[in-house]
């Protein structure tokens, strides 16, 4: 074959290689990637686990559970003193005050109560149901003005002496007074009481350690709050109630 050919094949086979390479990927690009790392679960069961047992140890101290104890107590007097109103003449006012106050500290003795088993720690069950207490519901030297109970410790004995509580002749005044002199005083006696409760927050809170718990900090504000209100609202009504006594 003349040389010319030759060359001109050498040539034509030369320029195809280059066509090929042109349109190839270099060696490194061809290479494959390593493999990416698997995806983590959106939730780590383990993580989950943790937090949740974080979040079930909730602190508490004996502090909380005398609060919780005393108030359970000292609410049961507060219904015990309330459902004296349909009975005892009172006004429609201190009636509609008077349900309010069973139907709100009910519920938180209840939640009270429920705390306190979750701690094993002995719990109080003062009769809170809708039957009007008896005239002589209990040994008030025993239980000096704590109200009707089905079981209350010894432990708990001591309740007389929290803020607020009425006497044995404070409750039996109470129980004897009918109308208007009822209306009287039990604004003034609850009050009294309200007040006394008030106290004992903020004794919860001043202790340190103390209320720290969710539950325990939750009651104990809506304790403050709620009857903070009521006691301003008592005495606009205490109020209005001697105004018109006074009045010619």
């Amino acid at each position: 074959m003349p040389r010319f050919s030759t060359g001109r094949a050498a040539a034509a086979l030369l320029a195809t290689a280059l066509v090929a390479g042109a349109g190839a990927t270099p060696a490194a690009a061809q290479t494959p990637a390593a493999p990416a790392p698997a995806a983590r679960p959106a939730t780590d069961p383990v993580a989950v686990a943790r937090a949740r047992a974080d979040s079930a140890r909730i602190p508490w101290v004996a502090a909380d559970a005398r609060f919780m104890t005393g108030m359970i107590g000292h609410h049961a007097q507060a219904i015990e003193m309330a459902r004296l109103a349909p009975t005892n003449g009172a006004s429609p006012a201190v009636r509609t005050l008077a349900a309010r106050i069973i139907n709100a500290q009910r519920d938180e003795i209840a939640t009270m109560q429920q705390w306190l088993r979750d701690r094993e720690q002995p719990v109080p069950e003062p009769d809170v149901s809708d039957t009007p207490a008896p005239a002589a519901p209990m040994n008030h030297d025993a239980h000096a003005g704590h109200g009707t109970t089905r079981e209350m410790p010894d432990a708990h004995a001591d309740h007389a002496a929290m803020p607020g509580m009425l006497t044995p002749a404070q409750l039996q005044a109470l129980r004897a007074a009918r109308g208007e002199e009822f209306d009287r005083r039990f604004l003034t006696l609850m009050i009294q009481h309200h007040r006394g409760a008030v106290s004992m927050v903020e004794t919860l809170f001043a202790t340190d350690g103390a209320a720290q718990n969710e539950t325990v900090f939750k009651l104990a504000s809506d304790v403050n709050v709620d009857q903070i209100t009521e006691i301003a609202r008592m005495q606009d009504m205490l109020a209005a109630l001697l105004f018109e006594t006074r009045a010619p």
